[in-house]
């Protein structure tokens, strides 16, 4: 009902308006009709167009609006620049990177990295954004975006800035590994395969060799049979004393006692010589024992009752020079030292309360209970080994003495109360030392006697360095 009624007034409408024009044209043609009838009958109809009525001369038509499709078409026209303006800035773009590329492929070198692609693109973003804004500058609203100096600067597609390699890279680049050499051939490889192996095997050896246990050796001391004795006394003993290998066993060190040789044995024949004991084994100790031969050191006998061991005498100076020769350290204990002094042409006391009567008590029935005082001179090792010590207390259990020094040996000390040489030392090798009283038995003498384990240290010692 509304529709139609609406049509059927808008048709009314429409009716009268078309009978008012066509009455309103002959008025306009008489010549005394009032100004605002004339003004009237020139205005355009309703049907006229924009453009018709934008257009007429009659001042009372003018207006300050502009047309709504005008506007538009320039709004239009703007935004189809800034295209235009956009689409040529991507191709100068793509035609640059082209020309870059071609560049680049013409002069061999390699391909840019994916920093560099994206540094370009950045770039070509960046002078994209830059023209597309100077196009819109320009729009409608009149506002200019003002952008820094870097965005406005067209980039330069020909220069390459490849980002810096890091340092970790800038080394392997510098200096390559060996495996990384082009000129490697299967033999070259194989050779350094070779080589590889035979260094670990070198090395385990040496590693091997270097920690194995030291093996000293431990002259013996020899029992003579007693004539018309039966049994064990009947027959030759070679032997060592407990306290000495237990000593030198402290420091985890293998002992050996080592026997005399010889072709031409009772029951059976060796080949087996003593300098065979000296290139196996790592240092010797001669113990001490029985006295040594007046014969040794070519001097008469004083006191029959002590005539010396002669065959161990003879047995322990050869086995004194061989473990020199071998450059392996020596070290005497009572007998020991004074055989040492024997070895290099010394002589000896043959019986110190004899020979000088004004010296001091050097062995009594206490045996190793007995001690006196010595003192290190100046230039003695023995400073060294004990150091901020200038006199020590040591057992005396010996009868025996040096009397003139042997050649090329120091003295190393002496007895505090007489002069009497205690300790010797050949100055020619390594180590060839001889004390005159027995250091394996300070430790069970008691706390003031002198701790003699840097003597066993520095022999030891001395003897891992020079075993091979």
């Amino acid at each position: 009902m509304s529709d139609n009624k609406t049509s059927n007034d808008a048709s009314s409408t429409d009716a009268r308006h078309s009978g008012a024009d066509s009455q309103a044209a002959p008025r306009s043609a008489n010549p005394t009709a009032p100004p605002d009838a004339a003004a009237a009958a020139s205005a355009p109809g309703p049907k006229a167009s924009a453009t018709e009525r934008a257009s007429t001369d009659a001042p009372s038509s003018a207006s300050n609006v502009e047309p709504v499709d005008v506007a538009q078409a320039r709004r239009d026209e703007a935004l189809q620049d800034a295209r235009d303006a956009r689409a040529s800035a991507a191709s100068a773009t793509a035609a640059q990177e082209a020309a870059v590329h071609e560049t680049q492929r013409a002069s061999v070198k390699p391909r840019p990295s994916l920093a560099e692609n994206f540094e370009a693109a950045t770039d070509a973003e960046a002078a994209s954004t830059a023209n597309s804004q100077s196009a819109s500058s320009d729009s409608p609203t009149g506002r200019a975006t003002v952008l820094p100096p870097e965005f406005t600067q067209a980039p330069d597609f020909g220069k390459l800035n490849p980002p810096p390699l890091p340092a970790a890279e800038q080394t392997a680049t510098q200096a390559q590994p060996a495996y990384l050499k082009q000129s490697d051939s299967a033999w070259s490889v194989f050779g350094r395969v070779i080589a590889a192996r035979a260094r670990q095997i070198f090395d385990r050896a040496g590693q091997r060799m270097t920690q194995r246990t030291l093996r000293i050796g431990v002259s013996a001391r020899i029992f003579h049979p007693e004539p018309g004795a039966k049994g064990l006394r009947g027959k030759t003993l070679q032997y060592l004393e407990e306290s000495i290998a237990h000593w030198v066993m402290s420091r985890d060190v293998l002992v050996f006692m080592i026997p005399t040789v010889g072709n031409q044995g009772m029951l059976h024949t060796s080949n087996i010589r003593l300098r065979d004991y000296a290139k196996h084994l790592d240092g010797l100790l001669l113990q001490g024992g029985a006295d040594v031969s007046p014969q040794s050191y070519e001097e008469v006998t004083t006191r029959p009752e002590w005539p010396g061991d002669r065959v161990r005498d003879m047995y322990e100076l050869e086995l004194l020079h061989e473990f020199i020769e071998s450059g392996k350290p020596v070290l005497g204990v009572c007998r020991g030292c004074q055989l040492i002094n024997v070895a290099f042409g010394g002589t000896l006391y043959g019986d110190i309360a004899t020979d000088v009567p004004t010296a001091g008590i050097h062995v009594n029935e206490q045996y190793d209970q007995h001690r006196h005082s010595i003192r290190f001179p100046d230039g003695s090792t023995l400073v060294n080994m004990f150091p901020n010590q200038r006199e020590a207390i040591v057992n005396s259990i010996h009868h025996q003495a040096v009397k003139t020094i042997g050649r090329d040996l120091n003295i190393e000390a002496v007895s505090a109360s007489d002069g009497i040489i205690e300790a010797v030392r050949y100055r020619k090798a390594p180590f060839v030392v001889g004390v005159q009283w027995h250091p394996e038995f300070h430790r069970a003498g008691g706390a003031e006697l002198l701790d003699c384990t840097p003597l066993l240290d520095t022999f030891l010692r001395v003897a891992r360095e020079t075993r091979f």
